[in-house]
């Protein structure tokens, strides 16, 4: 069984600039690549779960998502960094688009789908795994997955992941 730390996106790893997919507005959040160089370095699974409401919304495709997290991923390889996996949740109750108009999606937090299906498809330790996020609906979906979970104050990512690094990798 694998140990992972699950990162929310906009407020954790990158500045929230709202509804964000275009790269040119895409800004690291201090710390946060020490932080993903951290969780590698230590043996441990990096893993993104990300509500996208804007692609609900219509300001937004799925393949900007994607293109944004590709890109996420070669700014990181640069420096020998990777993101294990993404998992993005389009689903909104009030989406322009009948296909992602579904209320209560299970993978949007602060359900825990995406968590729970990450957690099967990587087989990660529950026990092994936490959750840092900056809104309490991160910390809510992290519970119903049966994890621990850590709100993030936005000073430096690195610093709030360490003492996290030290308890998934102890014993």
């Amino acid at each position: 069984m694998n140990g992972a730390v699950f990162f929310d996106r906009d407020g954790v790893l990158n500045e929230d600039v709202g509804y964000l997919h275009r790269i040119a507005d895409f800004r690291w959040m201090p710390g946060a690549r020490a932080a993903l160089a951290r969780v590698r370095a230590a043996g441990l699974l990096a893993i993104v779960v990300t509500n996208q409401s804007g692609v609900a919304r219509g300001l937004y495709g799925e393949a900007d998502v994607d293109r944004l997290h590709g890109w996420m991923q070669a700014d990181l390889a640069r420096d020998g960094i990777a993101i294990t996996a993404f998992y993005a949740c389009p689903f909104h109750a009030d989406a322009v688009e009948p296909r992602y108009r579904i209320a209560d999606h299970p993978d949007r937090k602060p359900n825990p789908g995406m968590i729970l299906r990450a957690m099967a498809e990587w087989r990660i330790d529950p026990a092994r795994a936490v959750m840092i996020g900056d809104r309490p609906s991160d910390l809510v979906a992290a519970a119903g997955a049966g994890i621990a979970a850590a709100l993030f104050d936005g000073v430096d990512l690195e610093e709030s992941v360490a003492p996290w690094i030290a308890r998934l990798t102890a014993g």
